[in-house]
């Protein structure tokens, strides 16, 4: 079984409801995924828009969610540490902010939004917080898979 990643809010390629973007709620879409190998001890997540006028922007990182875990509801807490998933942190988004934000590209052309799920052999040492780059370091030589989604977004 491959490993993957769907959201119940829209399909692959196809535009992210605004529910999910800063001109609405600006809440976190929900994941779900399957298939992740046998040795997987956690799963991390990134969310970026590679689109974005000044290189790619982040939009989400979260990371050491347990291997128990195949879900992400709708509107995840934009708090460091997630309790009701397994103590799951969340790290700086572009904004430098904890957590979720949402779509908010400059109008004109639709840009891209890549979810990508990494399924680890290891939890990661990370404090709350992280950036990016920092999760990308630890997870050097600990991916043993990875998957992505990826939905649109043109504002108005």
């Amino acid at each position: 079984m491959a490993f993957n990643l769907t959201s119940s809010a829209f399909s692959e390629g196809a535009p992210i409801p605004a529910q999910y973007t800063c001109e609405g709620a600006d809440v976190s879409p929900p994941l779900a995924w399957s298939g992740a190998p046998a040795n997987t001890k956690s799963f991390a997540l990134i969310a970026d828009d590679p689109d974005a006028p000044r290189g790619t922007w982040v939009h989400w990182v979260l990371y050491n969610l347990p291997a128990s875990v195949g879900a992400l509801p709708e509107g995840v807490s934009n708090v460091n540490t997630l309790q009701g998933l397994g103590g799951a942190r969340q790290g700086m988004n572009g904004s430098n902010h904890t957590g979720y934000s949402g779509p908010c590209p400059p109008p004109g052309k639709p840009h891209r939004y890549f979810f990508k799920l990494y399924a680890l052999d290891q939890p990661v040492a990370l404090a709350a917080n992280a950036t990016k780059a920092d999760l990308e370091r630890a997870m050097t030589g600990h991916i043993v898979a990875q998957t992505q989604t990826m939905g649109t977004y043109q504002r108005s």
